[in-house]
């Protein structure tokens, strides 16, 4: 089984170490005993998925598609009829090319709520190469 080192757990959950230490020491995250600790692949997806969940949708539409990134708007570049918007969602950028006419009536700018929703008919899964 698969097991991550705190500095790599928090990494990927986009937290702090510090965090992912009180959250061995709550209980709130298992490790597998080995020294230094580390904790094991499947209870690190189980609280992704968790925190995952942690932002409301403020849309509270239904929708088929099911990849949907609440954050805020970090970034907006208007150059001519197109622009470019960036949403930053807990440790996730998604970047969003639309027509500058729509940014200005959805009133984006930095700081802004926004929901990013993509729907997508490939998705590429890479592991990194030992």
């Amino acid at each position: 089984m698969t097991s991550y080192r705190i500095a790599d757990a928090a990494r990927l959950l986009g937290v702090s170490d510090d965090t992912v230490r009180r959250w061995i020491d709550q209980g709130a995250l298992p490790t597998n005993g080995a020294a230094p600790a580390e904790i094991p692949g499947a209870a690190l997806a189980a609280k992704a998925v968790d925190l995952a969940r942690a932002p409301g949708d403020p849309t509270d539409r239904l929708s088929s598609a099911r990849n949907r990134f609440t954050g805020l708007v970090t970034r907006v570049q208007l150059d001519g009829v197109m622009a470019q918007v960036d949403i930053q969602s807990g440790p996730h950028r998604v970047v969003s090319l639309m027509s500058a006419e729509a940014v200005r009536e959805l009133g984006l700018e930095p700081g802004a709520l926004a929901v990013a929703v993509v729907k997508a008919t490939t998705v590429i899964i890479e592991i990194p190469k030992d």
